[in-house]
């Protein structure tokens, strides 16, 4: 049975952009590979083909296919589209993800084009889904644009973030999902009509290093801005300056009467350790809050006991123990300054944190309870990008079924 994809937020602007980012680079014809562009010549002088494409992945994804299906539809307008799995749903590897058909002399060409938008969307929609999934308590901020080669991934990315927060908002009614994006362009895609952001390290850098002057030249410079968050690791005294900037705000500049929020932004540098702990302390944060003593004791309860039985060599364990008690972002760190900031009266703070918020980071985060409102991330890029690899076979010509061996899997549920 055919799918149809629901509706993302502002998709169907964005995406139209991204076909004019695509024809900008030229023709289809000098954008695919030669040998589709031969093969296009050889079948219109020798007579064309009615095909089937069949279109799958190596490994499981989440469906994020309309990217792909307008820039079919824009070089093809008279194509045949079957969808087997509808934006969101899971899709299981090597698993039949679409079926196009039409003509042999047209499709050729386009072949290279549509798998380049199908792979990077679908895992970027895998990874979010699984992120929202494991922390569905905090929300999520796409900040992947920096580590982005322009604007046509940026679309692809931000469009399978969008696809899988929404799949795991479906899955998960409590789940916060992604909020918005850095980036205006983006934006559309979480409900939002702008990019979100207050500060980076430069602007702190920008007032010799003190983050309440960085936020005080934020609030008078851009007053529209309805939350202020402080970015509070520029020189290493995270709970001092969280609470020197919250004071401020609730205590002398009064902008929580404005309608206004604060928060503080952790993204500690990975080779150090936040204000005021080290790792015998973080273990004890840890284990305080979780009503649990000792460092193992914590990571299986974590991790969880079969898993933790599973690793006797303890690679897993040991990137937990980062994670929980080690440098950086740490769950103790973000343990510390929540608490910090509520012992001093501003528990209305929000805590936001940053710093390589990947899936398994998010696990790790959501089992051990990390008291963390927001998320911004970049980290659901594909970490490899031999894992966004699609690829299409033809399963018919003319009706008659044919493919090479060793894909006869493509034929079924066709």
């Amino acid at each position: 049975m055919d799918k149809r994809a629901p509706l993302i937020p502002g998709h169907e602007a964005i995406l139209d952009r991204l076909i004019g980012i695509a024809l900008a680079a030229g023709p289809a014809s000098v954008q695919t590979d030669k040998y589709f562009t031969n093969t296009s010549r050889i079948v219109a002088a020798n007579g064309d083909s009615q095909v089937t494409f069949a279109v799958f992945m190596r490994r499981r994804v989440v469906a994020a296919l309309e990217p792909a299906i307008r820039l079919i539809r824009h070089f093809v307008p008279d194509v045949k589209i079957r969808r087997f799995y509808e934006e969101g749903e899971i899709v299981p590897s090597e698993s039949k993800m679409l079926e196009i058909t039409g003509s042999m002399q047209k499709l050729s060409e386009v072949e290279t084009l549509l798998l380049q938008k199908i792979g990077f969307p679908c895992v970027s929609a895998n990874n979010a889904y699984e992120m929202c999934r494991a922390m569905p308590g905090s929300s999520f901020m796409d900040m992947h644009a920096r580590h982005g080669s322009g604007a046509e991934m940026n679309i692809l990315a931000s469009y399978g973030a969008a696809v899988g927060s929404a799949a795991a908002r479906m899955a998960d009614p409590k789940v916060k999902g992604f909020v918005g994006s850095s980036q205006d362009l983006t934006a559309p895609f979480f409900g939002a009509t702008g990019g979100m952001g207050t500060m980076p390290h430069a602007l702190v850098g920008y007032t010799q290093g003190d983050v309440l002057e960085a936020m005080k030249l934020f609030a008078r410079t851009i007053p529209e801005a309805k939350s202020l968050i402080a970015l509070v690791d520029y020189t290493g005294e995270e709970v001092t300056d969280s609470i020197r900037c919250a004071r401020w705000f609730y205590d002398e500049a009064k902008l929580d009467r404005e309608a206004k929020s604060f928060g503080i932004r952790l993204d500690t540098h990975g080779g150090r350790f936040a204000e005021g702990l080290d790792y015998e302390k973080s273990v004890e944060t840890v284990g305080h809050w979780l009503g649990v003593h000792g460092e193992y004791n914590i990571v299986e309860q974590v991790l969880g006991g079969r898993a933790f039985q599973l690793d006797p060599n303890n690679i897993l364990v040991d990137k937990v123990r980062r994670i929980l008690f080690g440098k950086g972002v740490s769950a103790a760190a973000i343990i510390h300054v929540r608490r910090a900031l509520d012992a001093a009266g501003y528990d209305k703070a929000i805590v936001v944190g940053s710093s390589g918020f990947d899936p398994q980071k998010c696990q790790i985060m959501g089992a051990a309870r990390a008291p963390i409102d927001m998320v911004g991330t970049g980290s659901f890029l594909p970490a490899t990008l031999t894992e966004t690899y699609a690829t299409a076979d033809i399963i018919s010509y003319d009706g008659v079924r044919r493919v090479k061996v060793g894909r006869e899997f493509l034929f079924d549920g066709g």
